[in-house]
């Protein structure tokens, strides 16, 4: 794994229902250094479910990290073995996701109350693998949310030899709030993770958490080691080209947003003779001209262009590889 490519400076988060293969290869043709990560994958069901779908990925993805949800030791380090197998470069442990699913399985955010057994798990993956591991958690769950209680944590898990923790700066609550509320409701607190970083120096730590700006993005930096975008990424993918311009020799070598869409249409028509779904293809490009004249019109064409049947083969290949703004 090329090191200097997966130094986590700028990455995409995982997230369930949006970055699978077909988003990940979108987001590679616009951005060369950005961490990918695979949508959250329970252990469990790569251990006793068909495998092979769900660690499935595009060779030009890399640096491709999967993220693993899970709370059996021994379920996720044969889980991290799998993905190590199968060419992933980094496991990374799910304890910020709050959903029922999830609490029902005991993993997620609520593993932030046992901070031990995180420590436990991560031992198991790092004895079980070559590749790096990190953590991906909140500030805080319910009433467990002062600076004391991350800190505690953190540091119980660093004993374990974890260097990485990539934090959303919202707490979470496990009772009475959905997962789309746990984004938005409880309130951002930046200054938590800049604190962690200042007292613990030794550390990597990458910020998460409604960062939706290049200049957001230039203002974390200064006080983190790495900055973590999520859904904004689908609202306004060229995003991800702003910050490579601003992070990167002015984006030199970078694509053209029409060369993007070029090498993505040969994807689609690909993917399409395969029996991908329409649907799935064009999802991540719904966002592609955010911001710009035109921009409704390109997202109805995309809509207008994946109910056509049988005929969408060829007409959306062409489409997307011909708009022009």
């Amino acid at each position: 794994m090329d090191t200097t490519k997966s130094a986590h400076k700028i990455s995409v988060a995982p997230m369930m229902g949006y970055t699978d293969r077909h988003a990940r290869y979108l987001f590679r043709l616009i951005s060369p250094h950005a961490v990918l990560y695979s949508e959250m994958i329970n252990a469990r069901a790569l251990l006793h479910g068909e495998n092979e779908n769900l660690l499935r990925f595009n060779a030009e993805e890399h640096p491709l990290v999967m993220q693993l949800g899970g709370s059996d030791p021994a379920e996720m380090a044969k889980a991290a073995m799998l993905a190590e197998d199968a060419g992933y470069d980094e496991i990374n442990i799910n304890v910020g996701c709050p959903s029922d699913r999830v609490q029902s399985g005991a993993f997620g955010a609520c593993l932030m109350a046992t901070p031990e057994l995180v420590a436990e798990i991560f031992s198991a993956i790092q004895s079980a693998v070559d590749i790096p591991a990190t953590i991906k958690h909140r500030i805080g769950i319910d009433d467990q949310d002062s600076f004391t209680d991350l800190e505690h944590f953190v540091m119980t898990v660093a004993e374990s030899g974890c260097t990485t923790f990539i934090i959303h700066a919202r707490k979470a609550w496990l009772k009475g709030l959905s997962p789309k509320q746990n984004r938005d409701i409880p309130p951002i607190d930046y200054g938590r993770v800049y604190r962690l970083k200042q007292d613990h120096p030794d550390l990597k730590i990458i910020i998460n958490g409604a960062i939706k700006t290049v200049e957001q993005v230039m203002s974390h930096l200064v006080h983190t080691d790495g900055v973590m975008i999520g859904r904004e990424v689908f609202s306004q993918p060229w995003l991800l080209a702003e910050i490579e311009q601003s992070l990167y020799q002015d984006g030199q070598g970078l694509l053209t947003r029409i060369e993007v869409q070029k090498l993505y249409a040969q994807y689609i028509e690909k993917e399409l003779q395969k029996g991908t779904s329409a649907h799935a293809l064009v999802k991540p490009l719904s966002g592609l001209y955010h911001g710009l004249n035109g921009a409704k019109y390109w997202r109805r064409l995309l809509t207008e262009t994946v109910q056509k049947r049988p005929n969408a083969i060829n007409d959306l290949a062409e489409l997307v590889a011909g708009y022009k703004q």
